[in-house]
């Protein structure tokens, strides 16, 4: 089965096409949520709660359009919408955040380079946690999920200009965050 027949499936009625889109995008889905929500166990709600969305409301799905940025841009507005309601912070020291720069810090070859990669990592996320939801998701989008900026447009219903003035104000605070913990 594709991607086209499990949405097919799914437009007709027969769940094992929600089934095979879950195996494909949940991985990258709870990836993007978290990012912007900073929680595992919420970012997983907020997937789950998008595949039922999307098994919701597939019937007014355009076929001639692609599946995966219609889906992650359901994704990236539940993350935001459920931070907004929260309107919580998720504190970098969590296990699972340790262990996620752990990983990705095991890559890097020396000792040294490791705890600096350790710190630079620890950096960003903090400066990630200080964006707006709204900061976060086009940052996600756009480095994360690789959309291009029409892309993003789109998904949103709003114009490229919009979404580059977004991106500019989210890359330009997140820098000054950075350039502050520096200092």
């Amino acid at each position: 089965m594709d991607e086209h027949q499990a949405i097919q499936r799914l437009k007709n009625g027969d769940i094992r096409g929600l089934e095979f889109l879950v195996m494909r995008y949940q991985v990258r889905a709870v990836r993007a949520a978290f990012l912007i929500t900073r929680d595992l166990a919420l970012a997983e709600d907020v997937v789950q709660e998008a595949f039922l969305q999307v098994f919701r409301s597939i019937r007014s799905f355009d076929m001639t359009r692609p599946f995966e940025p219609w889906f992650m841009r359901i994704v990236v507005n539940a993350a935001m919408k459920t931070m907004q309601r929260s309107a919580r912070e998720v504190q970098v020291e969590d296990e699972a955040d340790e262990s996620l720069l752990a990983e990705l810090g095991a890559q890097v070859e020396s000792v040294e380079a490791q705890v600096e990669s350790l710190e630079f990592q620890d950096q960003i996320w903090d400066a990630m946690q200080r964006l707006s939801p709204r900061q976060r998701a086009v940052i996600v989008q756009r480095y994360f999920l690789e959309m291009s900026e029409k892309e993003m447009a789109e998904a949103a219903g709003t114009s490229i200009g919009t979404v580059k003035w977004l991106l500019n104000a989210a890359r330009t605070r997140l820098r000054a965050l950075l350039e502050r913990s520096e200092e």
